[in-house]
């Protein structure tokens, strides 16, 4: 049979614009598809509440892709390595509490339980704001990527959740816009950013689960940006850390989701 591209164009456009709109609504919003916040959109998904991730890159999966100065192996320790036996994802003992993974695996298997579970993901979608009501961040303001980069004044759509997960890494840029924009007070000591310190990989990957929590009302922060917002150190390239960190966030908003008034 021969193809048509209009077929194919309204094929695309039609099923794109039905699954935006779904997503217009959900109970929680997940901004940065990096390891922590697959493994977050795959443990909410999985209880079957609504989940919907926005990357603003083309491909999910963060700074995990590259491993280690682009050697794209990643090293997990014993309690992290739980989470990849449980998306099947193949590990190789280094030695006591190090065990390898390929992050090429990796990434693409997480991606693909997320998906498969429930989770429905956006990429070239950033988010440039939030919406606040009754000082809660209660969705987000979203807008093309190329858009953003190419400085082009058009304006963005909302959507809403019930809760929001900042999983953009190192720039925690949900909680910035929140701070910046909302005067929002964070739940920090300082009440604001208190930012990341230098490379210490033990100490970074236990405060990485350690400070995966509610950030502001709404607001979960979860991987490298839990460190960002409430201080600590970076962990480089050991990522057990935030698979437990995106686990934790799951667990502590299924307890929280309740409807908006």
């Amino acid at each position: 049979m021969k193809l048509d591209e209009v077929i194919i164009s309204k094929a695309i456009i039609e099923s794109y614009k039905d699954k935006l709109i779904e997503a217009l609504n959900a109970d929680v919003a997940i901004v940065g598809g990096g390891p922590a916040g697959l493994v977050c959109a795959y443990y909410l998904a999985k209880e079957k509440y609504k989940v919907v991730l926005f990357e603003r890159k083309l491909s999910v999966g963060g700074g995990m892709w590259g491993g280690g100065i682009m050697f794209n192996q990643i090293v997990v320790q014993e309690e992290a390595r739980k989470i990849l036996d449980e998306f099947d994802i193949r590990t190789k003992k280094y030695q006591n509490n190090y065990f390898l993974a390929d992050s090429v695996e990796a990434v693409s298997t997480l991606c693909s339980k997320a998906v498969k579970a429930g989770c429905r993901i956006f990429n070239l979608l950033s988010a440039e704001d939030v919406l606040v009501r009754n000082r809660r961040i209660c969705g987000l303001v979203l807008n093309w990527t190329a858009v953003e980069m190419a400085h082009l004044h058009v304006d963005p759509i909302s959507m809403r959740s019930k809760y929001v997960v900042d999983a953009t890494g190192h720039a925690c840029e949900v909680i910035k816009i929140a701070e910046r924009k909302s005067g929002v007070i964070l739940k920090t000591k300082t009440g604001k950013i208190i930012g990341e310190g230098s490379m210490d990989a033990d100490y970074a990957e236990r405060l990485t689960v350690k400070n995966t929590k509610e950030a502001c009302l709404g607001v979960y922060v979860c991987g490298m940006s839990a460190n960002a917002v409430f201080g600590g150190p970076r962990m480089g390239p050991i990522f057990g850390g935030m698979l437990l960190s995106g686990k934790k966030a799951a667990r502590e908003i299924a307890k929280r989701i309740y409807p908006l008034p």
